[in-house]
């Protein structure tokens, strides 16, 4: 099999393996940073607000995320909470997003994702990140680097950034165009069957399941692809 010149990663389950969301425990913390609350609303008042809208537009319901093509960054919506419950901060938005994000789902790197990416610089193997996130590139970079120090990422993407997610052929095509290659000479890895794998794999990319930090394996991916659950077996292929 012939070597790829750049590897492109997934974030969630992927490269980081986080805990299960907690939304009540990041607003918590976010509420403890405020310098005024004009409403007087409780974490759980607006961990229950902040519920129910993410169910009508269908961001996390599983009924209707597959249909979720387009990224809501989390500035825009926070913006709209904070000044419903009357809430000020004296922080820049994205290190409160950092705040929030780290309690919500504390997190770490998966196992041998270092040596992986070791491997990778070693042989010239180029690397990046794509993730269908709605916290911006600031916060998702700086986790990455806490987690993974030595990563040599030439760019991280949030679709929040570029309002395409993932399966949309446009967020690779995006990925493809700041990278200067073309879509065979790119591999894509992930542990979505459908935003990761086929999404790659129908612009062309070859497509890698990762499955090694899956939570849930109910399906697979529709494309041609190739399947490791764990990053030893990704530089034996490479090795082959």
């Amino acid at each position: 099999m012939k070597k790829p010149k750049m590897i492109l990663f997934d974030y969630g389950q992927t490269l980081i393996n986080e805990c299960i969301f907690n939304g009540l425990a990041g607003q918590k913390a976010l509420l403890n940073r405020a310098i005024k609350n004009g409403s007087g609303a409780s974490a759980e008042d607006i961990y229950n607000f902040v519920e129910e809208i993410e169910q009508d537009i269908g961001r996390y319901n599983p009924d209707t995320v597959d249909s979720y093509k387009y990224e809501i960054h989390n500035f825009n919506f926070q913006r709209y909470v904070n000044e419903y419950f009357e809430l000020e901060f004296d922080i820049e938005p994205w290190k409160l997003e950092k705040i929030f994000w780290d309690n919500a789902s504390p997190a770490t790197a998966t196992e041998g994702i270092e040596e992986l990416l070791n491997y990778l610089t070693d042989n010239n193997i180029r690397t990046g990140v794509i993730s269908n996130i709605s916290f911006g590139e600031y916060a998702l970079k700086e986790r990455i680097d806490e987690l993974i120090p030595t990563n040599h990422f030439e760019f991280i993407m949030a679709t929040s950034d570029y309002v395409f997610r993932k399966p949309s052929k446009y967020i690779f095509q995006f990925a493809l165009k700041k990278a200067s290659l073309k879509p065979e000479e790119v591999w894509y890895c992930g542990d979505n069957p459908a935003y990761d794998v086929d999404g790659s794999v129908n612009v062309g990319m070859t497509g890698v399941w990762y499955t090694g930090a899956i939570r849930h394996k109910s399906v697979t991916p529709k494309s041609h692809h190739i399947h490791i659950e764990n990053w030893e077996e990704m530089i034996n292929i490479l090795n082959s």
